[in-house]
């Protein structure tokens, strides 16, 4: 599409052909991150994003070979890779996809911690353990990534000193996940186990 008749020759070399390298860069960076994100947990959506990526791509290096002369749209290229990396990071961490596991250690007098986690209606794992500087409890979780922020708000509040760590998990049965109508801490102690097999 011949857009020299609009903008005139110019304003289109120097600021219309930029800005429409941006956006399309913007967008195939914005959907390769995220089908990346899906390949490592196995969504089946990834072939399609790869798809619309890559013809995203085409239509974007097609208007840079067209203009090769013009420096400014390598800048406008480069420029639509790094905003689209930031997007696509962005648009993940809205989306909150898959579960992970929580690893909390805690010392022995955290109770209060460990009493609070079990009144959510997620399921809680706990064990006695010996640290460095005497016993210590290791409380183990798994939850979807959207409700995380929530549960480590409530360990701040009641442990702001407790150590944690988050893993995400590729692939959890349902039955696992404990939620609101489920059996309480059976789903994450079978969890635990079916971690502790795969290590």
């Amino acid at each position: 599409m011949d857009l020299t008749p609009i903008f005139g020759p110019a304003v289109t070399t120097y600021v219309v052909i930029p800005i429409l390298i941006i956006i399309a860069r913007i967008f195939d960076v914005s959907i390769g991150t995220l089908r990346l994100i899906f390949l490592s947990k196995g969504v089946k959506l990834a072939p399609l994003l790869g798809f619309i990526e890559s013809l995203i791509w085409l239509l974007a290096i097609g208007q840079i070979l067209s203009n090769m002369t013009n420096w400014v749209n390598y800048v406008a290229f480069a420029a639509g890779f790094a905003l689209g990396n930031y997007f696509g990071l962005v648009i993940e961490n809205r989306l909150a996809i898959g579960k992970v596991i929580l690893r909390i250690i805690t010392t022995a007098e955290g109770a209060m911690l460990l009493d609070a986690l079990r009144e959510t209606k997620f399921g809680v794992t706990s064990m006695d353990a010996e640290g460095k500087f005497g016993d210590v409890k290791i409380i183990f979780m798994v939850l979807s990534r959207k409700d995380l922020d929530d549960v480590i708000s409530l360990v701040k509040q009641h442990n702001p000193k407790a150590f944690y760590s988050i893993e995400d998990l590729r692939y959890v049965h349902d039955s696992m996940i404990p939620g609101p109508r489920s059996t309480g801490r059976m789903g994450n102690i079978l969890a635990f186990k079916w971690l502790s097999k795969r290590k």
